[in-house]
């Protein structure tokens, strides 16, 4: 669960400046990376975020251990101070400068990865009258910048705004199959619960002699051949928010072959996504 900073920390204009000699780029080399974020990582965090920008660091320093609550075993928490490269979402004024608070994974020495003059993605909100400083949706919401990642989070940042885009799926309302009128037909139509009560269905068709057909719909016409390619946010939606299996109570289907072909083709679906990899906890 994405956890906002708690308002027990205490200003970092406050306290940047006693800290600054607790630099963490003067320490030794380290060899210690921050993990790869994947695609569902991305679309986590930017969908959560009113600002998504790029920008530069330039200074780090470790707040102590016990004036940092909530920080998880081998991180620390830090005041950052980076220069603003470009936003990337958002239509909020930022400064030029940004300080904020993030927390860092540690190596062996108690040390944050080497991140000083290399640039990042930063997941934010601003805070309110005070342009050059930012509140992450999430402690660890700065991830490291490489191409790769900048272009995937461009493309989920376009489908988020765009007209029709997908809705955030929460689960499985009720599923029915209706068998057909030859054997090995039928139809199993899957009704999914959305946070904004707009409809979204998946629906699997079966013909004899041929492979079953399935597809979603994020509207009220069901549609049972716009398969979700991998990587985009309609297949997010589904492949990381949907359960592995058909609720208790949500089959709805007449009889008990027909409660079974709805559980078999729900499963084909879920195999069908695949897996929804996170590399953030």
């Amino acid at each position: 669960m994405i956890r906002h900073l708690g308002k027990a920390i205490l200003p970092i204009a406050a306290v940047f400046s006693a800290l600054a000699a607790q630099q963490a780029s003067a320490a030794a080399p380290q060899s210690l990376t921050a993990p790869a974020v994947t695609y569902p990582d991305l679309a986590d965090l930017a969908d959560s975020a009113p600002l998504v920008l790029r920008a530069q660091l330039s200074r780090l320093a470790r707040v102590e251990p016990e004036r940092a609550p909530g920080v998880r075993p081998g991180w620390g928490r830090f005041y950052a101070e980076a220069e603003t490269g470009a936003l990337l979402s958002g239509d909020a004024l930022v400064g030029e400068t940004l300080r904020y608070l993030v927390d860092l994974p540690l190596d062996s020495r108690g040390k944050p990865p080497r991140l000083i003059r290399k640039p990042a993605l930063l997941f934010a909100a601003p805070v309110a009258g005070k342009p050059g400083e930012l509140r992450l949706v999430a402690p660890d919401a700065q991830v490291p910048w490489d191409a790769v990642s900048e272009a995937s989070l461009r493309a989920i940042l376009t489908e988020l705004v765009s007209p029709g885009a997908p809705a955030r799926v929460t689960g499985v309302r009720e599923a029915m199959h209706v068998p057909g009128e030859l054997a090995g037909e039928g139809e199993t139509q899957i009704f999914l619960a959305t946070r904004d009560g707009s409809a979204a269905s998946i629906a699997v068709t079966r013909h004899a002699g041929t492979a079953p057909n399935w597809g979603v719909s994020f509207s009220e016409v069901l549609d049972t051949s716009s398969q979700p390619q991998r990587e985009t946010l309609r297949w997010y939606r589904l492949a990381c928010f949907l359960p592995a299996a058909l609720p208790p109570g949500s089959n709805l289907s007449d009889g008990s072959a027909a409660q079974a072909q709805a559980q078999t083709d729900y499963r084909l679906v879920i195999d069908a996504l695949g897996p929804c990899p996170r590399n953030r906890s």
